[in-house]
């Protein structure tokens, strides 16, 4: 009896020996996969839902997501940027999934508008639309560094391979969308700065995305629009920026940019070269900049304000041969915008009256001459006081669809 006591201990001792083992086994993993991951694990547990889809509106689900960390960005700039969406998808994939997970990047052909304006008690306003059809979005945070600025700024989701049909679903949804930093549409930085990318068309019946090919880093679209968020403090540090580049379009498409700040400055950003039939050579554009007070020579509207409007055709005059304006892509809304906002000479009472103009331009309500049929959502960024307000599929008429936002969210 004594030996089978003995023999029971013995037992009882090697399986609490490797329990514990098994026990410090999993805790180290533990720490291991947080040493590793605790970032993005972080990022992960802040993804919630905003508002959800309604499909017979043809609304998708909207989240916001906080980004904890870098996201590698200086890792990426250190490396000189990427020049294709594969190399993006490559490095994020190795730095952010660490390899577990390929990220889908895609840009689909979108349909956009952006104008800035003076509120009646001074604050600069950015205003845009994005145009497209039913897509899941995120309201993306960044983090402020020493080096750069916080950020809020707007991702479709739809761009990294995220199913428009249903909400996130699943770890490997969220997990697809921790590179949401890197596919920016717009945004603004705590600095006061705001930036939006919208398509061009450019080269005649078949669409060439700029590719330059000199001896400067390099930077796709999204990336760059990123890269302004995180690091300029003013239009001129943008526009300084966007010159250090080698710019390569991203999805076979092109694309220019609108920027302004808080002191009421503004650029267009375009690249160009030739006239829309003859300009087929992406890699023989040069970046253009059209200020907001030197513009006299795009037309006598634009010459004679300070504020300046965007949408999806190159503004440099004789680019379209001749072409009647109604042939530009979006020439429609620019018009539309720009009338409005002559009627108050680029004054608007306040954000909410610059929303009603972007509303004015709403895809359910105006004549597509694109494919795209809806405006997945509309903000205004007050560069003046750093915040926003943001509208999901022209709810403009909802109040529980109107968001608010600024650096202390």
């Amino acid at each position: 009896m004594e030996q089978t006591s003995k023999t029971m201990s013995r037992r009882k001792k090697v399986l609490i020996g490797v329990a514990v083992s098994f026990l410090v086994i999993v805790l180290a993993l533990i720490c291991t996969i947080y040493a590793v991951w605790h970032n993005e694990i972080s990022t992960l547990a802040s993804i919630e839902l905003l508002r959800d889809r309604n499909d017979s509106h043809l609304d998708g689900a909207v989240y916001t997501m906080h980004v904890k960390g870098g996201f590698y960005l200086d890792d990426f700039i250190e490396q000189g940027g990427v020049e294709n969406d594969e190399e993006l998808i490559n490095f994020i994939t190795n730095n952010i999934t660490r390899g577990l997970l390929k990220i889908n990047i895609s840009n689909p052909e979108i349909g956009c508008s952006s104008f800035t304006a003076k509120s009646e008690s001074g604050d600069m306003l950015f205003g845009r639309n994005y145009d497209f059809s039913k897509t899941n979005t995120c309201i993306v945070f960044t983090e402020a560094s020493q080096d750069r600025h916080a950020t809020i700024s707007t991702v479709d989701l739809q761009f990294l391979g995220i199913d428009v049909e249903k909400n996130l679903d699943g770890l490997m949804d969220r997990v697809t969308a921790l590179a949401a930093p890197y596919a920016p549409l717009d945004g603004i930085n705590d600095a006061g700065v705001s930036c939006g990318i919208y398509m061009t068309y450019q080269g005649g019946e078949k669409t060439v995305p700029t590719n330059q090919t000199t001896d400067k880093p390099d930077f796709t679209s999204t990336t760059l629009l990123r890269l302004i968020l995180d690091q300029a403090d003013s239009v001129e540090e943008a526009v300084e920026i966007a010159s250090s580049y080698d710019m390569h379009d991203s999805a076979m498409t092109s694309y220019h940019y609108m920027v302004a700040d808080a002191s009421g400055k503004s650029a267009i950003l375009e690249w160009v070269a030739g006239t829309d039939s003859t300009d087929n050579d992406g890699s023989k554009r040069e970046l253009v900049v059209t200020y907001h007070d030197a513009d006299t020579h795009i037309g006598s509207l634009e010459g004679s304000t300070d504020y300046q409007v965007i949408t999806n055709f190159i503004i440099q005059p004789g680019y379209y041969n001749g072409s009647p304006d109604e042939e530009k892509k979006g020439y429609d809304r620019y018009s539309k915008i720009y009338e409005e906002l002559n009627k108050t000479q680029g004054i608007v009472k306040d954000e909410h009256a610059a929303m009603e103009i972007l509303a004015a331009v709403g895809r359910r309500n105006w004549k597509n001459d694109d494919r795209n049929g809806c405006t997945v959502h509309s903000v205004v960024y007050n560069l003046t006081d750093k915040s926003m307000i943001w509208v999901p599929n022209e709810n403009y008429n909802d109040p529980s669809a109107v968001y608010t936002f600024d650096f202390e969210d």
